[in-house]
């Protein structure tokens, strides 16, 4: 239990950095005088380093320790909001973002989550398994949540302090620094009992868990590649031009969305107990779908916003059970590995999605993604189904 609450509270503050920095990013570049390009590039050097952070999480980090790596994660996180303080030309600050992975999507992709998904299983037995990584996404929604709020840091700072524009902005950059420090700290205090069992062989995965990942990966990246046709940009913009939805109603429909999806990862663990894992998986996700195609031949933005809030509330159950589920598929040994495998698997897919959403969106029809989206999600789940129905988590018994 202590080393999960100290989990917990790591990956809460980090989600409060990732939510702050998501949208002050390209607004205190803008202050730096950055030209769109440049900020575009800024954003895209932090998730390219995040996506190499990941991969060396994924193959090194049991070797170099899992507390050591995390508390360099942080370090380097720290460096990063310290580097966009004291530099301020772009060459600096593409540097700056890659070397410190500052994420300016809002929501934490970074190589952390790769091993602390591998360290809580060790935290909980079987039974308890999917319920602490229920807990685990409920408090990274939340973190995202909250920190999006604090990007009102330095409006508050200007207007109660009388700052100047970019002192405040700065000001928000040493909280998101200090955020990271305060990780960094709880990575120290880690005990030695979520470090990787010691491996039999120099293999990085047995060949049964080499099959099941195999397959799971591909199947793994359908979905994300079905998720980046549904990225919010994408989804918001649809509300404006097909509903002419005033900004605000956008914004608070989609901060009620947020609200569903961390609620809903409890239900996935509640759920998971009385049906299995998979058929969680499975049977939240395909109805998520069908609302989402509903959502783009709806009559009206009442009509579509309350569907889409149905399909919140059921899209994200299959995100906890997921994670526990490739935990259960592989030995203790090989769980960095499987996560940092399946993990950027999913970066991938969502990096490739948004930009075959625009040309089919400007090519076909409006709704058009959303369609096409929820379609290679239910083909995704059937084929889920198909191929693992048989393969349960030990506390549900291996085998059908």
């Amino acid at each position: 239990m202590p080393d999960r609450r100290l989990i917990y509270l790591a990956t809460f503050l980090r989600a409060l950095a990732t939510g702050m920095m998501g949208v002050l990013l390209g607004l205190y570049l803008a202050r730096l005088a950055f030209s769109p390009g440049e900020i575009g590039l800024a954003v895209s050097a932090g998730l390219a380093g995040a996506t190499l952070a990941a991969l060396i999480a994924g193959l090194a980090a049991d070797r170099l320790g899992r507390r050591r790596t995390l508390l360099g994660l942080a370090l380097l996180s720290a460096g990063g909001g310290l580097g966009a303080l004291l530099f301020d030309t772009p060459g600096a600050m593409l540097a700056v973002a890659f070397l410190g992975m500052v994420n300016g999507q809002g929501r934490d992709r970074g190589a952390a989550l790769v091993i602390e998904q591998a360290m809580l299983p060790a935290t909980a037995n079987d039974e308890e398994r999917t319920r602490v990584f229920a807990w685990y996404n409920l408090l990274q929604d939340a973190g995202h949540g909250l920190g999006s709020a604090l990007a009102a840091l330095p409006q508050l700072l200007r207007q109660g302090l009388d700052l100047d524009p970019l002192d405040a902005f700065q000001w928000a950059l040493a909280l998101y620094v200090a955020l990271f420090l305060a990780q960094a700290s709880l990575a120290r205090r880690l005990s030695s009992a979520v470090e990787a069992p010691a491996r039999p062989s120099r293999r990085p995965l047995t060949p049964e868990s080499r099959r099941r990942l195999t397959r799971l990966s591909a199947l793994f990246a359908l979905d994300a590649l079905a998720g980046g046709f549904l990225g919010t940009a994408l989804i918001a913009y649809f509300f404006h031009l097909r509903f002419g939805a005033p900004d605000a109603a956008i914004a608070a429909l989609f901060a009620g969305a947020r609200v569903l999806n961390a609620l809903s990862h409890l239900g996935a663990a509640w759920l998971a107990r009385r049906i299995g894992l998979l058929n969680t998986m499975v049977f939240t996700h395909i109805p998520s779908s069908l609302l989402l195609m509903s959502v783009a031949i709806a009559p009206d933005f009442t009509t579509a916003a309350l569907l889409f809030l149905l399909r919140e509330g059921l899209v994200e159950m299959d995100v906890p059970t997921r994670q526990s589920y490739v935990m259960a598929m592989v030995r203790p040994e090989e769980r960095t590995f499987a996560s940092g495998v399946t993990h950027l698997v999913r970066l991938g897919g969502w990096a490739a999605g948004p930009a075959f959403a625009g040309y089919v969106m400007q090519g076909l029809a409006l709704g058009s993604p959303l369609v096409v989206g929820a379609a290679m999600k239910i083909a995704y789940d059937a084929m889920l189904w198909v191929s693992f129905r048989r393969l349960r988590a030990p506390e549900e018994g291996r085998e059908a």
